[in-house]
């Protein structure tokens, strides 16, 4: 069974790295939409401070989906594997039409929709870790399209007696930053998940496998309060490669279809978003980076006017944002199904 876990860890990081490019647009919409890079500069960028998060962030997003979530007792390498299958549907899914879906929700609807199909809804567990995720799905995109919109009026005022054009050149460069910021706080946040998703892996192998001896034998996990470096490592590591492709179909969509974007009002949107991300990762939330940025680029549109952001995209992305957690646990469950008459574990 030491290549079954071998094989769930390695479609542990192709998850990882298609939330890296189908979110890419998250990172690189905005400078992308602007014209401040161009894409492939765009893309190299993002990825470089996506692993940057590696070596100077928390891990407290990583321990809560690796135990917060889901009761433990009841996870097995097949619960695991349902809850990765049912993520990667859905965000291929999303990616073929262009949806700015949640990549994390997916994920922890994949999870959770293959442990209710092992053992019910006493498998999760209705804690804080369910109550702050679930709350955040209104809470970060507000908090985005809040700090967009006041960051936008704020520089509005201190850059009121200067040209259009002078703006621009001043925040062109700005926006190297800004951008570098919300890709340090995407990889932040969202490699985290798929470590959790690991350390449950390795806790369940341990538990199902401790019999069995060989040489993977000694990266099985006693609990899940310890996440080796190897994983950290290969998380961002992943999410970063998937970055650097990039989900074009989604940039545009970001970056175009919901507002009309300058180099001042990418600043805005992107450090608006990337101060929200920062502070739910810090707190351990799993938020929804794609929400949040989504939130920031209606709120520093609806600064010109309300009519300014295309409302009716703005409405088909809220309507992925509220199926994709109960359409990828569906996809998990029958995922989990199949597994459970293939592999008894």
């Amino acid at each position: 069974m030491i290549a079954y876990v071998l094989a769930i860890v390695a479609i542990a990081f192709v998850f990882d790295f298609i939330n890296g490019f189908h979110d890419s647009a998250n990172s690189i919409a905005t400078i992308v939409g602007t014209r401040v890079l161009n894409p492939l500069a765009a893309v190299v960028w993002a990825a470089t401070f996506n692993f940057a998060a590696a070596l100077t962030g928390t891990l407290a997003v990583a321990k809560a989906v690796g135990g917060g979530m889901i009761e433990q007792s009841i996870v097995t390498p097949s619960v695991i594997l349902g809850g990765l299958l049912g993520a990667i549907i859905w965000d291929l899914i999303t990616w073929f039409y262009g949806i700015p879906s949640s990549s994390s929700h997916a994920l922890i609807g994949g999870y959770a929709g293959a442990a209710v199909a092992k053992a019910g809804l006493s498998a999760i567990l209705w804690g804080t870790k369910w109550m702050q995720t679930l709350a955040f799905i209104v809470i970060s995109p507000l908090v985005g399209a809040f700090a967009g919109y006041v960051l936008m009026i704020g520089v509005f005022w201190i850059f009121r007696v200067f040209s259009p054009g002078r703006v621009d050149r001043f925040f062109r460069p700005a926006q190297l930053a800004s951008s570098a910021l919300l890709s340090y706080s995407h990889g932040g946040n969202d490699a985290q998940k798929t470590m959790g998703i690991i350390v449950g892996l390795l806790v369940s192998a341990n538990a199902y496998f401790a019999k069995e001896t060989g040489w993977l034998h000694h990266f099985y996990l006693a609990d899940n309060k310890t996440i080796p470096r190897w994983v950290v490592l290969g998380a961002y590591t992943a999410i970063s490669l998937g970055t650097l492709f990039g989900g074009w179909r989604i940039v545009h969509t970001m970056g175009s279809r919901i507002t009309k974007l300058r180099p001042v009002s990418g600043f805005c949107a992107e450090t608006g978003g990337a101060f929200a991300i920062l502070i739910a990762t810090h707190f351990g939330i799993p938020v929804s980076t794609t929400h949040t940025i989504t939130g920031s680029i209606v709120g520093v549109g609806a600064t010109q006017r309300l009519s300014a952001v295309r409302w009716g995209v703005a409405g088909r992305i809220v309507w992925a944002w509220l199926i994709t957690i109960p359409a990828s646990a569906v996809m998990a469950a029958f995922a989990y199904y199949l597994l459970a008459r293939l592999i008894m574990v």
